[in-house]
């Protein structure tokens, strides 16, 4: 039986509460990645732990984004992880998604388009004037010239991403409760399967409160 990808997305700086989100996600039910950005990472900790990690999928979250020297060296820098998937911003340009590919040996480098965080009218604040649906087809049409292994999207995106490129599709912005937190772009994950999701990206519908519980509700919720 095929089982759900989920990355738990690890959004903490504490050692202690990414073993209780680690021990307390383990079932047989889902296939389960964990998600760890610059903030557990960087922090005091963070980088010996994962470094210390047996049998997991680690995604590491660190959507670089620079001069293309920068974004070399910094893969480099963390060869020692073992990271199964990292991100680059699709915006650092094709030469640094070029040159990071070729460097990035066994690590899934995942091109990042647009944050689900942003919808139109923010995409308008910050100067761009494209719309969504045509820059999210533009990045994805460059994430398969440099040949990256997987592209992050929001599920509004992925039917037609799917269409350009043909490689794994993580989705972050996934509610399957009422609260959608800072995300402007998000659906359940019943739909974003459906829409043709490879990952979905989950943080705090499984990882705040009781995470045993969540973890049955969304199983429940994949069920129906």
């Amino acid at each position: 039986m095929k089982r759900n990808k989920i990355f738990v997305a690890c959004d903490s700086s504490k050692v202690s509460k990414i073993k209780e989100i680690i021990h307390k996600t383990r079932n047989s039910k889902l296939k389960i990645g964990y998600k760890f950005g610059l903030e557990f990472l960087n922090s005091k900790n963070g980088r010996k732990f994962v470094s210390k990690l047996k049998n997991k999928t680690i995604f590491a979250d660190l959507k670089l984004n620079d001069i293309p020297n920068t974004c070399v060296a910094t893969i480099k820098s963390i060869k020692d992880l073992n990271i199964d998937y990292l991100t680059i911003h699709i915006s650092s340009g094709l030469k640094a998604l070029k040159a990071c590919k070729k460097i990035s040996g066994k690590t899934k480098l995942v091109g990042v388009t647009i944050l689900t965080s942003i919808d139109d009218h923010a995409l308008k604040e910050i100067g761009f004037d494209k719309k969504m649906k045509n820059l999210v087809v533009h990045q994805a049409k460059l994430a398969k010239k440099a040949k990256l292994d997987a592209l992050v999207c929001s599920a509004h995106e992925v039917n037609f991403v799917k269409k350009i490129f043909k490689k794994e599709i993580i989705t972050p912005g996934i509610r399957f409760n009422s609260k959608n937190y800072d995300q402007k772009r998000t659906l359940s994950p019943l739909q974003a399967y459906k829409r043709g999701s490879d990952w979905l990206v989950i943080g705090r519908p499984i990882t705040k409160g009781n995470i045993k519980k969540n973890i049955k509700n969304l199983i429940d919720h994949l069920n129906r």
